[in-house]
């Protein structure tokens, strides 16, 4: 990737990571860990990859994306603001009543979500169905939608994989955010989803294996499953959980916890550094 290109991405994912942190901060409450995991793919997506207009958020010929770990909503606000759909100055009223930017996506409130999100499992579907409709109309669209690999627990999400590749849809990207831990602890011994990608496989998936923090390794990623024909792709990110922040790097804890005053300084501190 050009050098350009790279900076541009990078400054656009610490701004991400800004934005989940004072989002957060301001809220006192809210999911950094797993914002700050997929910040580098948003980067990527919104920045490069997607075919969006924040002019024209509802652009029948948009390419789509779903949150479907909906508690992740601080990275996906920070995007869109850093993306123009909003001010940036606005982050810092997540979850406050009367803001636009409530605890999990909300499509009628926030410029830019394509869908609501939050119990786990559904989005995956959504974006399953919105794939189909794509696919019906005769449009050019993707359909792009990121789950947690806790997540990946939940039966619902299986069931739109088997009806992902059932109807064919190449015009659907699965990315699976996989950062190892969940709430109650690491995933593998909570309930152990994997091997995800014989699994992805056996369901129908072409299936790519990324470090999810590599631009290059994203890039090539998202080319290639632009290629696939007649089946689904998924993602498999490997990912940090608390990426960027050191202290909050692979620590569970901050699953679904806000830094206080201090600990907000040092964030920030360390990733305009």
């Amino acid at each position: 990737m050009e050098q350009k290109k790279l900076e541009v991405l990078r400054e656009a994912a610490k701004n991400i990571r800004i934005g989940i942190i004072k989002g957060t901060h301001a809220a006192k409450s809210g999911h950094p860990g797993g914002s700050l995991s997929i910040a580098d793919i948003l980067a990527y997506l919104y920045f490069e990859e997607m075919n969006i207009d924040p002019a024209n958020p509802a652009n029948p010929e948009r390419d789509r994306f779903v949150l479907s770990k909906g508690h992740c909503a601080p990275a996906l606000y920070a995007v869109l603001a850093n993306r123009g759909y909003f001010p940036v100055e606005e982050l810092i009223t997540l979850r406050k009543i009367g803001s636009r930017l409530q605890g999990h996506p909300d499509m009628t409130l926030t410029p830019g979500v394509d869908m609501s999100a939050g119990s786990l499992g559904l989005g995956i579907s959504s974006a399953a169905g919105m794939a189909l409709a794509g696919k019906i109309d005769q449009k050019d669209y993707r359909v792009y939608t990121i789950i947690g690999d806790g997540e990946s627990e939940e039966g619902q999400v299986w069931e739109a994989c088997m009806f992902a590749a059932h109807y064919k849809l190449d015009n659907l990207c699965v990315i699976v955010d996989w950062n190892g831990l969940q709430i109650d602890g690491s995933v593998a011994e909570v309930m152990n989803p994997t091997p995800h990608d014989k699994k992805l496989e056996a369901f129908g998936f072409h299936v790519i294996s990324i470090d999810g923090h590599d631009f290059d390794q994203i890039a090539a990623a998202l080319a290639e499953a632009k290629t696939v024909k007649g089946k689904p792709t998924a993602i498999i990110a490997k990912t940090v959980k608390g990426k960027g922040v050191s202290f909050m790097e692979n620590k569970v804890n901050w699953h679904g916890a806000a830094p206080n005053d201090e600990q907000c300084a040092e964030a920030l501190a360390e990733l305009n550094a």
